[in-house]
């Protein structure tokens, strides 16, 4: 008996959460009651990320003589981009979003010297991707002045900052030597807010690599290495009007 009226109560409070939320959607005053009528939107983000790598290891090395180790070390960064939005239908927009994407990314190396103890060394990649994502965006229909969405698309970029042709016989310090072209897939979610002059919204969303970004130079760094992806978490603050 106990499962049914656990059932029952809940089925309950949901269809009284729809009822309210409906209730809530019809008495609420509507703000840009016909923004949705335009086919064209425009607007601008702000982002910040937190950045990172997918690594896979190269199969045949053995962590076992100096190198013993290598960790990703996220780090934060932000962006700044533009928005162009087309509605392709009451429920689907296009967005083109051509921006900045300032991308801080670390790998912790663990070394065992020579007199047995163990030493870490920190080496930080910084890149300037100028960025080119294409955006679906699947929207729910208004409930008063919040609608949610889901967002999937790709984008590719190009590291304005990449140090990919540095010789490193002439550099002092060691570097993660990176290709500059880079692509990758985008989902997340968000929210739109409709107040009385524009509308807001908050959206996150996670970035997968596809692409090999390592340059291979058999370095103690980059040897125990076979791919490195980039990957990216991505809080944003949409203005659109």
């Amino acid at each position: 008996m106990i499962r049914p009226i656990r059932l029952a109560t809940l089925a309950f409070t949901l269809g009284l959460l729809t009822a309210a939320e409906s209730l809530v959607a019809q008495t609420v005053p509507k703000n840009l009651a016909s923004f949705d009528h335009r086919k064209y939107h425009f607007g601008f983000l702000l982002s910040g990320n937190t950045s990172s790598f997918n690594i896979d290891f190269t199969p045949d090395f053995s962590f076992e003589d100096s190198l013993l180790s290598i960790e990703n070390k996220p780090l934060q960064g932000f962006n700044l981009a533009l928005l162009a939005s087309l509605d392709l239908s009451p429920m689907v927009r296009l967005r083109f979003l051509p921006g900045l994407s300032f991308q801080d990314r670390g790998l912790l190396y663990r070394f065992r010297a020579e007199d047995g103890t163990i030493e870490t060394e920190d080496k930080r990649t910084e890149s300037v991707y100028i960025e080119f994502p294409l955006m679906l965006k699947l929207r729910t229909r208004r409930m008063g002045n919040f609608a949610p969405y889901a967002l999937i698309g790709a984008k590719f970029g190009r590291d304005m900052q990449s140090q990919s042709g540095v010789n490193q016989a002439f550099d002092k310090d060691f570097i993660i030597k990176l290709k500059p072209n880079d692509s990758s897939l985008d989902v997340g979610a968000g929210a739109d807010f409709f107040l009385p002059f524009f509308k807001f919204s908050i959206e996150m969303k996670t970035a997968f690599g596809f692409n090999n970004v390592l340059i291979q130079d058999d370095s103690i760094y980059s040897s125990a290495i076979e791919q490195l992806r980039t990957r990216a978490f991505i809080f944003s603050i949409c203005f659109e009007g």
